[in-house]
């Protein structure tokens, strides 16, 4: 891209991310010849967005710079020439990621937000809007590129290549680059002295190390993270548990795993941690939901003019960072060495050609360039196959409303019991978030009519602010 004056748009622009957003713009404001940044909301979001819009102009004054902050309920008009458009939206704001993870929990199986039953969820609600925008998109801003970090990213991103047939979109999650500072301080090696290969699903990928002499270290990094004599704790992320990986799989697999692998390789103990949590009424979501609260407090500050220091505790810190640097890299070709979801093309064999991935590549001026992975063992290519169906089929129900495809989905899911529980939860959570399912609309009505147990079970729940116990299931 050659424009010297770009117009770039944010969905989602009240998020309490948007502050590093904008400070990732500052610090390549040399890059990123910007003129307007428009941040777009909806009316529910409405204070906060104009509580981060202030802060956001405090922020690029205090810089110096002359750029134009637009603060918008009207989605298209914004959109309008837009250069690049970023996404961070949540659909129902986090009381529906509460429902995502509650439901599920006080059946005593898994809530989480991009995982199992609350992901599946998260993307049903998720895409049919993800699919909504790129239809403006088409009408009033045809060249622009998208950058999408709303959860599930891969399978929105899936969604919006595939089903929206936006192939400007690059999918974004920052998982990758705690893993690669993690194995640039076990090595005692500068991350830039390093070379990364990931590939899988988001949240479901895989990784290697080689040093710059051409040595590869991934062992020498399972040993030092996950083997017997392991070198200190290992805390990338502020949103998972820290359970321990059993060191002789991960030293059979030969690659080093993603944080979220926990949930499907050590799926007991993140479960049994899960349910604690949900009696105590400390499940992530109502932790994140209290930080966030916080961070809003801290942004009212007419003084504050810098991201604070507490936004690394909300548990997506360097998303934005990283969306700065995509942008920076399509606009100016720089080539960046990133991972990013994208389409596969045949980087890795043992899933579909036009399926997306999450793998290293070159951002360049066309897009994403990425790294060729080829096969994985069969340890790993079974469950990731499996995976990736299972992502094929969420796509389908949400965008179709089927309501017997969102039960595929949840049979293939492997964090879901099949059978009726896994119908049972669906129609819980079904009913639970019907205002932001219309595509289910009928299959929810019928719930209603026919399974009065069901709406007040969830109904209950709710009014108890979800505190009943998970052994007291129906």
């Amino acid at each position: 891209m050659s424009k010297t004056a770009l117009k770039i748009v944010t969905i989602g622009g009240g998020s309490s991310y948007t502050p590093e957003l904008i400070e990732g713009y500052i610090k390549r404001k040399d890059q990123l010849p910007i003129k307007d940044i428009v941040l777009v909301d909806i009316e529910a979001g409405k204070e906060k967005l104009e509580i981060v819009g202030a802060m956001a102009k405090r922020q690029i004054e205090a810089a110096g710079l002359d750029w134009n902050v637009e603060l918008t309920l009207d989605r298209k008009t914004a959109l309008k020439d837009a250069d690049f458009v970023t996404t961070q939206f949540r659909v129902g704001l986090l009381d529906a990621r509460i429902k995502d993870e509650r439901i599920p929990l006080s059946h005593g199986v898994l809530g989480q937000e991009t995982n199992g039953a609350g992901g599946m969820f998260k993307a049903f609600r998720t895409i049919p809007i993800i699919l909504d925008i790129i239809k403006d998109m088409k009408e009033v801003c045809p060249d622009a590129w998208l950058v999408n970090f709303t959860n599930p990213a891969g399978i929105v991103t899936e969604a919006a290549i595939k089903h929206g047939g936006w192939k400007k979109t690059v999918g974004l999650c920052n998982v990758p680059i705690g893993h690669c500072s993690t194995a640039s301080q076990k090595l005692g090696i500068p991350e830039d002295e390093l070379f990364f290969k990931f590939a899988g699903i988001n949240h479901f990928h895989w990784h290697r190390v080689w040093d710059k002499t051409g040595k590869e270290r991934t062992a020498e990094l399972i040993d030092m993270i996950y083997g017997p004599h392991k070198d200190g704790e290992n805390t990338d992320f502020k949103n998972i548990h820290d359970a321990e990986f059993h060191y002789e799989q991960i030293k059979d697999l030969g690659m080093l795993p993603c944080g979220y692998h926990r949930y499907y390789y050590i799926e007991d103990e993140m479960l049994k941690h899960s349910i604690e949590e949900f009696e105590n009424g400390e499940t992530r979501a109502q932790v994140v939901k209290a930080t966030e609260a916080r961070l809003f407090e801290l942004y009212k500050d007419p003084a504050l003019n810098y991201k604070p220091e507490e936004l690394s505790q909300r548990g997506g810190t360097h998303y934005s960072d990283a969306a700065c640097e995509i942008i920076a890299s399509i606009q100016n070709d720089k080539r960046t060495d990133m991972v990013v979801s994208t389409e596969n093309n045949g980087t890795i064999d043992d899933l579909p050609y036009d399926s997306i991935v999450e793998v290293s590549g070159a951002v360049t001026a066309h897009g994403v360039e990425p790294y060729n992975w080829g096969t994985f063992t069969p340890a790993a290519r079974g469950i990731i196959q499996n995976m990736k169906a299972m992502e094929e089929t969420v796509i389908r129900a949400a965008i179709e409303g089927n309501y017997g495809a969102a039960l595929q989905a949840f049979t293939i899911n492997p964090l879901v019991p099949g059978g009726t529980l896994a119908k049972t939860i669906l129609d819980e959570m079904l009913y639970a978030h019907k205002d932001h399912l219309p595509q289910f609309a009928e299959k929810i009505k019928e719930i209603e009519a026919d399974q009065p147990e069901t709406v007040s079970y969830v109904d209950d729940l709710m009014e108890s602010n979800f505190k009943k116990p998970a052994q007291m299931v129906k």
